[in-house]
């Protein structure tokens, strides 16, 4: 581990073929278009070291390879892109390196000083600059992760690990608000889990669930507690807030619930603009009977590519209820209002929540 503060030494390979010609910002599918490189660190022999930034492209792993046996992986979502001044920026980076350390520490991974976190992001992304899309609502979106590269097969905590940053441009997101079903007999994790660290295996848990919830007209699940799922925990892959009788409510972060950079932000914004906050255990009932007698008039979901993702239904019990028209959603659509005006410099940045490249 590197002392705190301290400048890393990356060695830069550059791509001698760029891509960037290939790139049409008017049609981006998520996912799917790669900037030209990529960062790369390795643990070996007790350190991380041999820090890279070389051309995007596939890796040769061992077949024995640790992760690929024990999901020993752990990985971030976050967003550079264009504020009004025409500069790049990144929201709350620091967090993420924070909540990717946890996450280390519950998936038995070693743990890295932030400035490798840090500067090698904000290097990759000085190189592919020219990859961050400037269409309005267009953003680049950053992957960095960690896993088990050790060729071994006991079960164990590696000895090897890869760090690696990379990025791909993504359109505006327009996601129309969302039909989701209260989930009653799959989890998604348990109390003393992984809940709380963003490890690949809490999604491939979620995948079949949300496979039977979609064949039966949901777009996705709200997860509840797995003892009684009595519960609110979350919404798909991401945290869940309601306004109920004007209050916003929300299941407060622990070791079953991610601990949501957007979620984080909103309480703090949403208290700021003067609005009554409650985090707290959110219960299956409390929810429909809100519903039923209409105090219940927000509900949306939190994350990194949407920020806000209205929900429209929610099914409890095979009975589905209508929440009113997103566009009379005072609370959430100023919150979202609000929190765009910080991210693009058209207001003040008064959390020091970014950060330029």
């Amino acid at each position: 581990m590197l002392s705190t503060d301290t400048s890393i030494y990356i060695d830069v390979q550059p791509t001698e073929d760029s891509r960037i010609a290939s790139l049409d910002e008017n049609n981006i599918p998520f996912g799917r278009v790669f900037s030209d490189h990529m960062f790369v660190a390795d643990y070996k022999n007790g350190a991380w070291t041999d820090f890279k930034i070389m051309p995007y492209g596939n890796l040769s792993l061992s077949p024995a390879a640790s992760t690929l046996h024990y999901s020993q992986t752990i990985f971030e979502g976050m967003k550079a892109f264009y504020n009004k001044n025409d500069e790049v920026v990144l929201f709350r980076p620091k967090e993420n390196y924070e909540r990717l350390m946890r996450s280390s520490e519950r998936m038995c991974i070693p743990k890295m000083d932030k400035e490798i976190f840090m500067q090698g992001l904000k290097k990759l992304i000085e190189i592919d600059k020219k990859w961050v899309p400037k269409s309005d609502g267009s953003s680049l979106y950053i992957r960095p992760f960690i896993f088990a590269s050790e060729g071994f097969l006991g079960v164990r905590p590696a000895e090897e690990y890869k760090f690696i940053i990379f990025t791909c441009p993504v359109a505006a997101y327009y996601a129309k608000p969302v039909r989701v079903k209260v989930e009653t007999k799959f989890v998604r994790v348990a109390s003393g889990g992984t809940g709380n660290a963003k490890t690949g295996g809490n999604y491939a848990a979620a995948l079949y669930p949300a496979k039977l919830a979609q064949e039966q007209g949901y777009d996705q699940l709200i997860w509840t507690d797995a003892k009684e799922h009595k519960y609110i925990e979350e919404s798909g892959t991401m945290n869940i807030m309601f306004v109920i009788d004007g209050k916003i409510v929300t299941p407060p972060q622990g070791d079953t619930i991610l601990d949501g950079i957007t979620r984080k932000s909103l309480v703090v914004l949403a208290k700021d603009l003067g609005y009554a906050v409650e985090e707290r255990p959110v219960t299956v009932i409390e929810i429909e009977e809100a519903m039923k007698n209409g105090s219940l008039t927000e509900a949306f979901g939190m994350g990194t590519a949407a920020v806000i993702s209205q929900i429209a239904a929610i099914g409890i019990n095979d009975i589905d209820y209508e929440l009113p028209a997103v566009e009379t959603r005072k609370v959430s659509n100023h919150l979202l209002k609000e929190l765009k005006a910080i991210r693009l410099a058209e207001s003040e940045d008064r959390f020091g929540w970014m950060e330029k490249v």
